[in-house]
């Protein structure tokens, strides 16, 4: 039987795809090192625009704006991750159960719906509650909907450890409690930080339903980006892109790694 590789046009197809993905990312990133001030003429290498998101002008709005974004995903998946243990020590370990189709749907509702549509429906919530924009709706919104992303690869992990463990713990007289934390909280840790990260990332990364819920005068990395590229292109916003890039590929790899490590244990 033929690989998939061997079907005709299959190879510049993928040449394609992965040229239109990428050839962008490359291209800010390359260009980030420009010492010309301009976003099209090459002046020589330079790291004047890293310098200059930690020095320049804008650095300090950067530098808040930077500290919001890295409180909030800290801070929601933290939130996340708890949700997201629970969630999956209930749906792998709980047996079935009334709704069992629904709360597993509920859960992964987030991945299926357009971040567009969970943006304006948040916002409504908020609005309708009396909840005033700011830095607690964006934690809230980030919160909800990072749950997914570190359900996933806990879940998975779960399903991978026999629950002959537990059994042998309970019958050496341990508690339900006691047979959870000393012996499945340890198998699950390479899928629970795996699911961590990807929340962190993800929350990170965020700008539609920031942008939406964000509130006057309050400012994540990605809207303060948003906001200064609409005032025209400038270096130093390819150089605090790259960076969030290359902190978004340690991430994932990271998240990749670990979840990877974890399968290969019992």
């Amino acid at each position: 039987m033929k690989g998939l590789r061997h079907y005709p046009g299959f190879l510049p197809m993928t040449i394609g795809c992965l040229v239109l993905l990428y050839a962008p990312l490359i291209v800010v990133m390359v260009y980030s090192f420009n010492g010309s001030n301009s976003i099209t003429t090459w002046g020589g290498f330079s790291l004047h625009w890293y310098v200059d998101v930690f020095t320049g002008l804008e650095a300090a709005r950067f530098g808040a704006a930077a500290r919001n974004s890295l409180s909030i995903a800290f801070l929601a998946a933290s939130g996340a991750t708890l949700i997201a243990v629970a969630a999956a020590v209930a749906m792998v370990r709980g047996g079935q159960f009334r709704g069992k189709q629904a709360t597993f749907a509920l859960i992964n509702l987030p991945l299926m719906v357009p971040e567009i549509v969970i943006a304006v429906s948040t916002l409504i919530f908020f609005s309708a509650i009396g909840l005033s924009t700011g830095y607690l709706t964006i934690l809230l919104a980030h919160l909800t909907f990072c749950i997914p992303f570190a359900y996933l690869p806990i879940a998975a992990r779960l399903q991978g450890i026999e629950d002959t463990y537990e059994q042998a713990a309970r019958d050496l007289y341990a508690t339900r409690w006691q047979a959870f934390r000393l012996i499945l909280l340890p198998l699950m840790m390479p899928g629970i930080m795996s699911g961590y990260l990807l929340a962190f990332i993800i929350s990170l990364d965020d700008f539609i339903i920031t942008n939406f819920v964000k509130g006057a005068g309050m400012e994540t990395l990605p809207t303060a980006i948003f906001g200064s590229v609409k005032q025209g292109i400038k270096p130093n916003i390819m150089a605090i892109s790259t960076l969030m890039l290359l902190t978004s590929v340690l991430f994932v790899t990271l998240a990749y790694l670990i979840n990877r490590k974890g399968q290969k244990t019992p």
